[in-house]
């Protein structure tokens, strides 16, 4: 989070808005986003720190907002907090088991963040929303939910135009080769 040094000076006839380059640091915070394409809905969760508990508490409100779901397929990164550790650290083992019992856990490759949807919607926030110094965390969390529910509200999905014939050429090392004959 970033405050300004300045007030910065409006823009003007003739003259441009004017911003200090000069800021002061603020603090940080981290985005937790789970995305649902195909229904164009997100969630977005601001936390103090980015830690294994942090994670399982997303995890474990992404499966009890679909108490009905036999299974909840979940695509995520390889960071250091997405593993089926972090809900085990974090709650009591029957708790953990229960969330995990839920879910079919699909790693990106290494490398491949950008196969995962949800990376894609943290660039449209970033764009949309987090282009500008924001300086209080309740201001952040204001503005993310206003950004998440407009999104919401408009159910913008994405046009995920790569096939499995598409990663074949790309990820064709992922892929083992079989041959016939």
């Amino acid at each position: 989070m970033i405050r300004e040094t300045r007030v910065p000076l409006p823009a003007a006839p003739g003259q441009a808005a004017r911003i200090d380059y000069e800021y002061e640091r603020n603090g940080t915070a981290n985005l937790f986003m789970v995305f649902e394409p195909l229904a164009g809905r997100r969630r977005v969760k601001v936390t103090d720190r980015r830690t294994k508990q942090d994670f399982a508490l997303v995890i474990r409100e992404l499966v009890d907002s679909y108490p009905a779901a036999e299974k909840i397929v979940l695509v995520m990164d390889n960071l250091n907090t997405h593993k089926p550790a972090s809900l085990y650290e974090a709650f009591a083992p029957d708790e953990a088991r229960r969330i995990l019992d839920k879910l079919e856990i699909h790693y990106t490759p290494k490398h491949g963040s950008w196969l995962n949807m949800a990376e894609c919607e943290l660039s449209v926030l970033t764009k949309q929303c987090l282009n500008r110094r924001i300086a209080e965390k309740n201001t952040l969390e204001r503005e993310v939910t206003a950004w998440e529910s407009a999104r919401n509200t408009a159910e913008c999905c994405i046009d995920w135009r790569f096939t499995t014939a598409d990663a074949r050429v790309k990820l064709k090392r992922l892929y083992p080769s079989i041959q016939l004959g």
